[in-house]
């Protein structure tokens, strides 16, 4: 997808404007506390900047998905306390996002002061995007500022409705993620290559298609190799594969010959008789796999191999793992080719564009999560964009839009 033009916050005088700002504080919990601070961390940009400048702030998110009910567990009150301690300062919280009180409390806030409105899910419009509820919000603000890109393929009406009443603006992680998919596949720097991994070639058949269009290398990781290597003849024993799917792994074998993109596939695997931790296994190539034995993970030649690769390239995008990193031994292929890319990136070298949820632990238990050029949290709203589709959260910030009401 074009990314199409629009403000950021060098653009924006915050001082004694009321700022609607949707950031993304879906926070993983356990045991009710916060176990990862993460997307929280990186909000605080935003905040602190139009903060210091004078702007009163007010943070909009969703949590979870209480599915338009009041669901006093799902409430954004605990982010409440975590906010404030990141920025180092005060955040008030009103458990409403609408209304008199919401209104109220947004009309009496001082320059400098932040405030968290209640889970946007709470309320049945949100998921529709229902443009009762987006005027009700842009009843808020003076202006509104996106910080939300893991939020920006959802059409909801704190992300594309409340756009169309108020001057919008993306804040600094949304500006950040932006310029970083610039640079991964509307402008790179050739050549370029994909790393895509995962289970199901079924999951990430847009994404392949979308890579072969654009990249110069395309790595095919994870389980979904399988598939690509049954398609080629090879027995790949009781390693997960999709049989539903071989043909259209043929047909994409086949577009990357006519695309003159070099498709790149295991030649050796690391093997168990049994998906656990600490399993026995056994190195085979992939032309040698026995049956009774599953593949869990490339092996020390295809990790060769892809170290080749990557020093050959200028660009990488990165989403999903090479196999099963999270039961040892089975993350060793991952860890050496996420080690390589992070020294050619630090090397200057290589930029390295990667996001995912399961990206993001696999480079994190590599250690090298801070290494790489930009790493995105967003997940599904950095997928679809990796698969070409639109992303409404990013369309309602365009320059070029018609806001629904005169500004």
């Amino acid at each position: 997808m074009a990314i199409l033009p629009f403000n950021t916050l060098d653009k924006l005088d915050p001082q004694g404007k009321r700022i609607l700002l949707r950031a993304d504080l879906n926070v993983p919990m356990q045991d009710g506390k916060i176990s990862d601070m993460t997307r929280i961390e990186r909000i605080v940009p935003t905040i602190r900047e139009l903060a210091d400048k004078g702007g009163r702030v007010i943070v909009l998110s969703h949590f979870d998905r209480p599915k338009g009910k009041v669901v006093p567990g799902l409430s954004l009150e605990p982010m409440a306390t975590a906010l404030a301690t990141a920025l180092g300062k005060p955040v008030s919280f009103m458990h409403d996002c609408i209304g008199p009180q919401a209104e109220t409390a947004a009309r009496s806030m001082k320059d400098g002061e932040v405030l968290l409105l209640e889970n946007t899910r709470f309320y049945p419009g949100e998921e529709t995007n229902a443009p009762d509820l987006a005027a009700e919000l842009a009843k808020l603000g003076d202006v509104y500022v996106n910080d939300a890109f893991s939020a920006a393929h959802r059409a909801h009406a704190s992300t594309a409705g409340v756009a169309g009443h108020l001057p919008s603006y993306a804040g600094r992680l949304m500006e950040a993620e932006l310029s970083a998919l610039d640079a991964a596949l509307e402008n790179p720097e050739h050549p370029v290559g994909a790393i895509v991994g995962g289970a199901k070639v079924s999951t990430k058949l847009a994404l392949l298609e979308n890579m072969l269009e654009r990249v110069d290398v395309l790595v095919v990781g994870g389980a979904m190799a399988n598939t690509f290597l049954a398609a080629k003849g090879y027995n790949v024993g009781k390693s997960l594969k999709e049989e539903d799917m071989l043909d259209t792994a043929r047909q994409i074998i086949a577009k990357a010959q006519e695309k003159n993109c070099d498709l790149v596939l295991p030649v050796d695997v690391v093997l168990s008789e049994d998906f656990m931790a600490g399993a026995p296994t056994l190195l085979a190539p992939v032309t040698e796999i026995p049956d009774g034995w599953m593949a869990l993970d490339v092996g020390p030649e295809t990790v060769k191999l892809l170290k080749a690769k990557l020093a050959g390239l200028k660009t990488l995008v990165w989403n999903g793992p090479l196999g099963v990193f999270e039961l040892p031994p089975f993350d060793e292929g991952t860890n050496a080719v996420a080690q390589e890319a992070a020294r050619l990136t630090k090397a200057g070298s290589l930029k390295t564009i990667a996001g995912g949820g399961d990206t993001v632990s696999a480079l994190r238990h590599a250690g090298v999560l801070d290494d790489m050029t930009y790493v995105s949290t967003a997940g599904g709203a950095f997928l679809e964009w990796l698969e070409g589709k639109i992303l409404p959260g990013l369309t309602a910030l365009s320059t070029t839009l018609e806001r629904t009401i005169p500004i």
